[in-house]
């Protein structure tokens, strides 16, 4: 099983990824980590501040090919990030799509404006982020509602975090 975990920023994706790991025991790859290796490394002439569109459409390749040797080696993977693709199902054939499942975390309009502080103040409960400051409450609102007319515009799984911040995945 692969499971791809996707959102805007500050959604918890990589929270979500360890707290899968530490239950289930799969192992996760932070596209994030991909990203900045290939960067550092000199392997790409994009920076950490590229376009989206741009790094999605240099990361992902690599990144479905991982999932695909995963699967082929019956491996379980967990990968989250923002980089990956909601049309991501056209990349494989059934035998491998019945091995993946994808969840997009968005954070609802409620949520972010009564609980802006609080998606602040956990930001680095995983990743410590080094410059927060373009992370705005109109950026969050903006970014997760573009993400919520994605997921529907391509029929993808997502979790509404409404309420209050509970996310979870049965296997």
């Amino acid at each position: 099983m692969v499971i791809l975990i996707g959102g805007a920023s500050h959604t918890g994706k990589t929270n979500f990824a360890q707290q899968l790991l530490e239950r289930y025991k799969y192992p996760y790859l932070s596209v994030d980590h991909l990203k900045m290796g290939l960067i550092r490394s000199g392997n790409t002439e994009l920076t950490p501040m590229s376009d989206d569109l741009a790094l999605t459409k240099y990361l992902w390749p690599i990144i479905r090919e991982i999932i695909k040797t995963a699967i082929e080696n019956k491996q379980h993977l967990i990968v989250e990030g923002c980089y990956i693709p909601f049309d991501w199902q056209t990349d494989f054939d059934e035998s491998y799509r019945h091995q993946i499942q994808y969840i997009c975390l968005i954070m609802s309009e409620r949520y972010i404006r009564t609980h802006f502080e609080d998606i602040k103040n956990y930001a680095s409960v995983i990743e410590q982020r080094l410059d927060d400051s373009d992370y705005t409450m109109e950026s969050a609102l903006q970014d997760n509602t573009q993400m919520l007319e994605m997921c529907k515009k391509h029929n993808t799984n997502y979790l509404l975090i409404d309420n209050e911040y509970y996310v979870d995945l049965k296997l």
